[in-house]
């Protein structure tokens, strides 16, 4: 490739032991080398001098030291100075392993515009507090990108492209010393360079120079993080739209492509709360749902829909509701019931987090070791059903999943938490082979989770009207219909978030609906109308003691289009 001239870019500071075997074992490559002493001692100094003598090597020599970052970036102007079109810089103190450097080159001379970089993997050799000092860096990047596209921002292993770097400096005021590294990464992903990663194993050598200063450094590194933040804010349209566009070029399937951002963003959302804490994760959710407010449409429209809908209701029936009943602060809600299903997937919630509402219901059926059914709702938090399973081992609950969204949740289960088991029943549909399985279950004494409150997206004419909020809603009649085949007792579960508690903390509602669920074959109609109706009841009742936490983001009241499901 003609137009790809590439150096080696070294940075020195009081390297002189391993100088020389880094400019060797780099000669095979036949590149040549820039070496930039970032005012070493003398006795560097000397090694230098020496090795400039026996090789071609273009030193230049600061008089007082910059930094790494300082010296980096002198050496990335002088090569844009000479004419090279990209620099491949490369630690002085002999911690990078070369063996990945032609995979480095090789990508870079195939994507030129492109800034690659190395992507560690250590042996033990590696201190454990500079390798969870990472993981939070990492977190702190993909938080200023909104993206984790950045594997890894610490690694002095890359290829830069040099006009594109250049130009980078000279729009920003970048950190010079172990700040820079981490820096140039983000306002490059800024500026639209793609960057991408190589492995290479990294080692520290026994006796081996660091020149990080864990006090100073980490100030540094702390306050630039502060800076990226709060400037990666009026960002936010742009990085979004930068994400929409690469996922719209993506080739592959849209199920798949929507599938990898859900689970990289539960990712995303797990590291941010399993690092930073849920009072930092909850500042930082406050400006991502004041975003997704003013983009988000759809989902404002529905909240709005809602709230109307529960004020009118609320007011003609003298009832007194919480303050702050607006649409961002119905989202904010559901971002926090997000975290709180993490928490409870990755088994962060015990019952000492919970207050539990008919605990005589629960704890009989314990001891009975009685099949129930439980009918849910997206009201709240459903997942706590595992916290209250753990303190029973013996107790087995099922979720029932329908098969075209269980794959998906599987594997957001497992890349949340890799040790769980949640039960899963996946059905295609709610025929007589489901409930023949199903039946099973309660005849062997186990629980079968059910919502109730949301319309069959391929049978949405079989649905039941019932009253909500005072005007006629769409349930579906599938899952009553299904607890009276099983012919179980029937209880109902939510489970409500204390917001006027500090730590996290939850009621859950255990309440006995049925002792069995019965519909005459005669007045089958009747009977299920007045059993749904029950169960909108019940459902409102809750919904009045928690409304921002009814997660129903679509109009409740009225079906789709769909007009001839049954024969779709």
């Amino acid at each position: 490739m003609n137009d790809y001239q590439a150096c080696f870019l070294i940075p020195c500071y009081n390297h002189g032991s391993t100088i020389a075997d880094v400019v060797s074992s780099l000669k095979p490559f036949n590149l040549p080398f820039i070496v930039v002493d970032d005012g070493s001692n003398s006795e560097t100094k000397q090694a230098l001098h020496t090795l400039t003598e026996l090789e071609s090597i273009t030193l230049i020599t600061l008089p007082e030291n910059q930094g790494k970052g300082g010296a980096v970036m002198t050496g990335i102007r002088h090569a844009h100075q000479l004419g090279y079109s990209h620099v491949i810089q490369i630690d002085a103190d002999g911690q990078h392993d070369i063996d990945a450097l032609p995979k480095l080159i090789a990508r870079s001379q195939a994507c030129p515009t492109h800034l690659i970089s190395g992507q560690p993997v250590y042996d033990d050799s590696v201190p454990k507090a500079r390798l969870y000092g990472r993981y939070a860096t990492h977190i702190w990047v993909w938080i200023e990108t909104l993206s984790l596209t950045i594997k890894d921002s610490m690694c002095g292993f890359r290829a830069y492209p040099v006009a594109k770097t250049v130009a980078v400096l000279d729009k920003y005021a970048i950190g010079t010393r172990m700040d820079f590294d981490i820096e140039i990464l983000v306002r490059m992903y800024w500026e639209e360079v793609e960057i991408e990663f190589v492995e290479t194993r990294v080692i520290y050598p026994q006796g081996g120079i660091s020149h990080f200063d864990a006090l100073w450094d980490n100030v540094k590194i702390s306050w630039m993080h502060t800076k990226l933040f709060f400037a990666m804010l009026p960002r936010i349209p742009k990085l979004v739209a930068r994400n929409r566009r690469r996922a719209q070029q993506s080739n592959a399937h849209w199920s798949k492509r929507q599938e990898q951002g859900t689970i990289l963003g539960i990712k995303l959302m797990l590291a941010v709360y399993s690092v930073l804490g849920r009072a930092v994760f909850n500042q930082i959710l406050k400006v991502v749902i004041g975003y997704y407010h003013l983009t988000g449409k759809e989902a404002k429209q529905a909240s709005q829909l809602y709230l109307n809908q529960l004020k009118k209701y609320a007011q003609e029936n003298s009832l007194h509701l919480p303050a702050k009943l607006d649409s961002y602060h119905h989202l904010l809600s559901f971002g926090h019931t997000m975290l709180d299903k993490l928490a409870a997937w990755k088994g962060d919630f015990s019952v000492d987090n919970l207050t539990i509402h008919g605990q005589e219901h629960f704890q009989s059926m314990v001891e009975q070791q009685q099949g129930v059914v439980l009918l849910g709702s997206h009201l709240g938090n459903i997942e706590l059903c595992r916290a209250l399973g753990r303190r029973h081992a013996d107790v087995k609950i099922n979720a029932l999943v329908f098969t075209e969204h269980a794959e998906r949740f599987n594997r957001v289960m497992k890349a949340v938490n890799p040790n769980s088991e949640l039960n899963l029943i996946q059905v295609s549909s709610m025929g007589p082979d489901t409930a023949i399985l199903l039946q099973q279950k309660i005849e062997q004494g186990e629980w079968v989770v059910i919502v109730g409150d949301r319309t069959s997206t391929s049978k949405e004419s079989r649905s039941v009207w019932a009253n909500f909020l005072g005007q006629a809603a769409p349930f579906p009649q599938g899952p009553f219909m299904l607890a009276s085949v099983l012919k179980a007792p029937v209880y109902l579960l939510f489970g409500l978030r204390d917001d006027s508690r500090k730590k996290p903390h939850f009621n859950v509602y255990f309440e006995h609906f049925s002792d069995q669920i019965v519909l005459p074959r005669q007045t089958r109609q009747q009977a299920l109308a007045q059993v749904v109706q029950d169960y909108a009841n019940r459902l409102e009742h809750y919904t009045l003691q928690a409304p921002l936490q009814w997660y129903n983001f679509f109009n409740f009241w009225t079906l789709s289009n769909q007009q001839d499901d049954d024969a779709k």
